[in-house]
């Protein structure tokens, strides 16, 4: 019996198969090892044979491998697989969860991503992490200092500079102890900032060498940070049929609320990956403060909506209408037309 689509749960160690011929009936089970399970499944299956596996660790580097042997891969999100979990969850009901919600008409796949896609999306994600830890440390100074009578300023430039001034000066309270001690975080902090800087360096230098993410640094409000985080989340962005569903993704748009006839738009959706939403976001704000001084048909636009609306929700829809416009230039390969933006 010939299988035509298999539903793979991932794991570290083991993997869960569960295959269906063109009838949709079960005809192969099996958890197969890490160590041979790509063997096996090239002696199972014929090119061709779709193959779907939720969206997880690991996920994009197997869909590769398996690409690369002549499948067809699919991703799913995880939350899209959790409606056809029949009973208890363990791998071989995961496993023939996916394998049903693949073959659903109406399924939203997971674009595969390449190693050079992962490769950006890691320096973010790194960055990112170092930004939380260098915001952590500052956070314990300013507890540490208040315990002997020291206000530490919020900002953290400010920190930078009363952390210095804290340890020359001799009548401030601080023990000879408590000074070593402040000493240490001070050094660590400034590693942080240095690695922080390393790293905006190097996203620098991928925004100045993908073409797609030099392109996309025409918008306003996108600097090298906010372009290589979008090549890394979108590719060629061609997997999305419209603008629009970009900013869905995002969860740019608003939420929706409908019962017996009665609609509700509410905020927005706050779905999709939140450090790329957030970035976009602060790049729309500082648009929107000097929208004002400037005459093309994005800035009166972004003008009159601030007039009647907040400015935060003048920011996020510049953030949506900018995820339109960068699904444009990325999946036709275009630069910004000014002109030809909707207002």
């Amino acid at each position: 019996m010939e299988i035509t689509r298999v539903g793979v749960d991932l794991a570290k160690s083991v993997f869960q198969v569960h295959g269906v011929d063109r009838k949709g009936s079960c005809v192969w089970k099996r958890q197969l090892k890490r160590s041979i399970w790509l063997r096996v499944m090239s002696e199972k299956l014929q090119p061709g044979c779709e193959i779907g596996m939720e969206a997880c660790s690991g996920a994009h580097h197997w869909a590769r491998v398996l690409r690369d042997r002549g499948f067809r891969v699919k991703l799913i999100a995880p939350q899209h697989v959790k409606p056809y979990v029949k009973s208890q969850k363990n791998d071989a009901t995961d496993a023939a969860a996916i394998c049903e919600a693949m073959s659903r008409p109406d399924m939203r796949f997971v674009a595969i991503k390449t190693v050079e896609q992962q490769d950006i999306q890691a320096l973010h994600r790194v960055r990112s992490s170092l930004i939380a830890q260098r915001t952590a440390l500052a956070n314990q100074v300013r507890g540490l200092v208040s315990e002997y009578g020291l206000v530490a300023p919020q900002q953290l430039v400010s920190v930078r500079r009363a952390i210095p001034d804290w340890l020359e000066e001799g009548e401030n309270g601080l023990t000879d102890r408590f000074r070593g001690l402040l000493s240490s975080l001070w050094e660590d902090l400034l590693r942080l900032d240095e690695r922080v800087a390393d790293l905006d360096r190097e996203i620098g230098c991928v925004a100045t060498r993908h073409p797609d993410a030099k392109r996309l640094q025409q918008l306003r409000g996108i600097g090298p940070l906010v372009a290589t985080a979008l090549v890394a989340h979108f590719g060629d962005a061609r997997h999305f049929a419209k603008g629009r569903e970009a900013a869905v993704s995002l969860g740019l748009t608003p939420r929706h609320h409908g019962t017996g006839g009665k609609n509700r738009l509410l905020g927005i959706t706050k779905r999709g990956d939140p450090y790329l939403r957030s970035i976009l976001i602060h790049g729309a704000r500082a648009v929107v403060s000097t929208a004002h001084r400037k005459e093309d048909r994005l800035s009166r636009w972004v003008t009159e909506l601030k007039e009647r609306r907040h400015a935060n929700v003048a920011a996020v829809a510049l953030a949506n209408k900018t995820v339109r416009i960068a699904w444009a230039m990325l999946s036709n390969g275009t630069n910004y037309e000014p002109e030809f933006v909707a207002v």
